[in-house]
């Protein structure tokens, strides 16, 4: 299996997230509210189509993998809960704790991008050595 494409999808994201988020710094709430909408769906269009690749490979038992995606998703799902509800808040001090709260968890899901980003070499690493382990002990036996 090639991965050459997922690394360079995955290159682009980062790329794209590091530029959206320094565009967003400068905008106001209504345009931020509408960037977060359009992050929102793309992440569930993406949601969609991995769901149905687990589906398409339903003879495969759920992996991990599957797990955390369906994390990521109701993650999402609660940040999204926290935005709505956001325009409810009326005090500037439960306002600013709140800011404070969501810029941890900001650094928080960074640093969790970063883990998942080893994992991903990590099990990159791993797929090619058990294909070559694979192609090796083939030779072998059909020698």
């Amino acid at each position: 299996m090639d991965f050459s494409e997922k690394l360079e999808n995955l290159k682009a994201k980062a790329a794209e997230t590091a530029q959206t988020v320094q565009a967003a710094a400068a905008e106001d709430r209504d345009q931020l509210k509408q960037r977060i909408d359009q992050v929102q769906d793309a992440a569930n269009q993406t949601m969609q189509d991995a769901k149905q690749q687990v589906e398409q490979a339903a003879d495969r038992a759920e992996s991990k993998w599957t797990q955390m995606k369906a994390d990521a998703a109701a993650r999402r799902e609660d940040l999204k809960a926290k935005i709505e509800k956001r325009a409810e808040q009326r005090d500037a001090k439960t306002a600013a704790r709140d800011a404070d709260w969501a810029e941890l968890d900001a650094s928080d899901a960074i640093d969790y991008a970063v883990y998942a980003v080893y994992d991903a070499q990590l099990a990159v690493l791993d797929a090619l050595d058990a294909r070559a382990y694979a192609d090796e002990r083939e030779k072998i036996a059909s020698s």
